[in-house]
């Protein structure tokens, strides 16, 4: 592919990109519309400090420091502190995400001091490229692309980095740098391409590193622009080895020891190949794939991916609690999964998709321990048998610091979806949504206590009356769902794993009640261990305060409602028999608390 070829466009693309909107945007087919970070805001919640308090840690870190690694070898005046740890040399690992979070960050609410972070750090790192060559003629980033076995991985985040940048922060460099940095990727990515699971001595990551997760941002780097040499080179990076595993069963042969989160995120690159593309195959090893992890991966957590590898579908999964300290790569393994679900739900319309969105909001990232220090990171999740404990990561500034910034961001695209002729509420989370429905401006205000409670309200700010459907998804989980519209029941279905529809003529000041009874329940790891069991309440997993005494046995014919009551604090319940054993929120517990989430259940006869 030479310079012209690859750069070719297809029609209509520049009026599209000077619109701030995509050539193709008919090739989506989307049933669902994200918000994209606009028109919608947390209320005050755990989630809304927890958002907070990353965007307040970025900002902090000065631009300086994060700029040093690149100056210093462009040969340019370098002040600042390194960074340390896995940005001891420069911060290529995380710089790219960093930017996709700042500049998604920077509009929600229009946050005018994040966006103009994010754009000196752009045009910063722009300075440092074309600068001190090598006797090559090659820039440093032009050698990591040539050389590094990280160098598809640095592309693929800086390529992600650069499409948000223009989408959201709206910089005028970003396209431009984007068209640089993908011609020289052109020409000096290795084309290896070795299935992960398959290099020799790679710990079944492949060679090299993450190379399968390119397709979804040069994916969405074509529908931005319409550049045809981004679907093409996307299309360079799609992975049948792995994925076509997937297009006729949910329960594959061969799906053993690959890296579990990188497999998963390459996921959302087989849906956006869905989206542009249109062809249907790859929906459906979408959808298929999902399901793998959903019922074969996953713990009670949503977490996956223990020693960071998938796990054979024979029982390794709940051996893996034995021993397993490492059992979920907790922000990387929450992007991955908010991604492939969000996909799916726009691409199909269906409200299941949602439920692993929600065990990941309440018990994956929202469990994080939060940014702190000098790049400390929350990991690894640790669900052992017996004892286990949040802690920090050793090393400063890992993967995991960049995906943490962009999964609590993420919750303000994740609550609510437009579709033609309505609103849907995925995330009950205190929160206000303003859309635009029949010409005129529309807002919902959500109001609650979920999942510490079961009710949610929702109250409408309308202009003037408006005929639209309001849609609410009721978890899988689920049963005896009720809704009432400003006070009086309403007659609707309310189907586990779907959306419940309020179609009516909405009035100003409208209010919907909603109650999603919050039993407890105990779930099994797999079949192969149906008695190692971990309790939730809804979507939240509950984990045994250890200063408490040893696990009573469960009650055979369920009960866990009267079992477990109430114990003065939101989130904590305390064992009827014995009184001592506490149980807790998962993300209530803090950093070196110990407990213990998953139980070998004796069931009395």
């Amino acid at each position: 592919m030479n310079r012209r070829e690859f750069l070719g466009t297809i029609a209509a693309a520049s009026a599209a990109v000077l619109a701030g909107g995509s050539a193709v945007a008919e090739a989506k087919r989307c049933v669902l519309e994200a918000f994209e970070f606009s028109g919608v805001s947390l209320r005050p919640s755990r989630w809304q400090r927890q958002f907070a308090r990353a965007r307040d840690f970025y900002i902090q870190v000065p631009n300086d420091d994060i700029l040093r690694g690149f100056r210093l070898p462009a040969g340019l005046p370098a002040p600042g502190k390194t960074l340390g740890g896995w940005c001891e040399e420069d911060s290529y690992q995380v710089f790219g995400q960093w930017l996709m979070a700042m500049s998604r960050a920077s509009k929600i609410n229009n946050d005018t001091a994040m966006r103009e972070k994010a754009s000196i750090l752009l045009t910063e790192w722009g300075k440092t490229l074309d600068r001190n060559p090598d006797a090559n003629g090659r820039c440093k980033f032009q050698q990591i692309l040539a050389s590094s076995r990280l160098s598809h991985y640095f592309f693929d985040k800086m390529a992600g980095g650069l499409v948000d940048m223009h989408l959201y922060a709206q910089h005028p460099e970003a396209l431009p740098l984007l068209e640089k940095i993908t011609d020289w990727a052109v020409t000096l990515l290795r084309r290896d391409r070795v299935p992960g699971g398959a290099g020799p001595d790679q710990k079944a990551d492949g060679y090299p590193l993450e190379w399968y997760t390119l397709g979804e941002n040069l994916f969405r780097a074509f529908e931005t622009t319409g550049r045809a040499g981004y679907r093409d080179f996307a299309e360079a990076w799609l992975y049948p080895q792995y994925w076509d595993k997937f297009l006729s069963t949910s329960r594959p042969v061969g799906i053993l020891g690959q890296h579990a989160y990188s497999h998963c995120n390459s996921l959302s690159s087989a849906a956006m190949a869905a989206a542009v593309t249109g062809d249907p195959k790859y929906l459906q090893i979408a959808r298929n794939a999902c399901d793998f992890f959903q019922q074969t991966q996953c713990y009670a957590t949503g977490g996956y991916g223990p020693g960071e590898r998938l796990m054979p579908i024979d029982g390794s999964l709940g051996k893996s609690l034995e021993k397993q300290v490492d059992t979920f790569e907790c922000p990387c393994g929450s992007w991955a999964g908010f991604k492939l679900s969000k996909y799916l739900m726009q691409l199909t319309g269906e409200a299941r998709y949602g439920d692993w969105i929600e065990k990941l909001v309440y018990n994956g990232i929202g469990a994080a321990l939060p940014m702190a220090g000098r790049g400390r990171t929350f990991y690894y999740a640790d669900y052992r048998l017996g004892s286990a404990a949040k802690t920090y990561y050793g090393a400063a500034f890992p993967c995991c610091s960049a995906t943490y910034f962009q999964d609590v961001t993420e919750y303000h695209n994740l609550i609510y979806f437009k579709e033609a002729g309505g609103l849907c509420v995925n995330l009950y989370m205190p929160s206000e949504v303003t859309w635009m429905i029949a010409g005129a401006e529309a807002k919902l205000i959500q109001e609650t206590n979920y999942p510490e409670e079961d009710t949610v309200n929702l109250k409408l700010e309308l202009s003037q009356p408006a005929r639209f459907n309001l849609k609410f998804r009721v978890p899988s989980w689920a049963r005896d769902v009720s809704v009432k519209v400003n006070g009086s029941p309403e007659n609707i279905p309310v189907m586990p794993g779907s959306w419940a529809v309020l179609a009516r003529l909405w009035r100003p000041q409208d209010r919907v009640e909603i109650r999603i009874p919050l039993s407890i329940r105990a779930q099994s790891i797999d079949a192969e261990r149906p008695e190692r069991m971990a309790l939730l309440r809804g979507p939240v997993v509950l984990v045994q305060n250890l200063a408490a005494s040893a696990m009573p046995a469960i009650p055979k014919d369920g009960g866990l409602d009267s079992w477990l009551a109430p114990a003065g604090a939101p989130g904590v319940f305390r064992a009827t028999i014995p009184m001592a054993a506490e149980f807790t929120a998962f993300y209530l517990i803090g950093e070196s608390q110990p407990y213990r989430m998953y139980f070998d259940f004796s069931r009395p006869s």
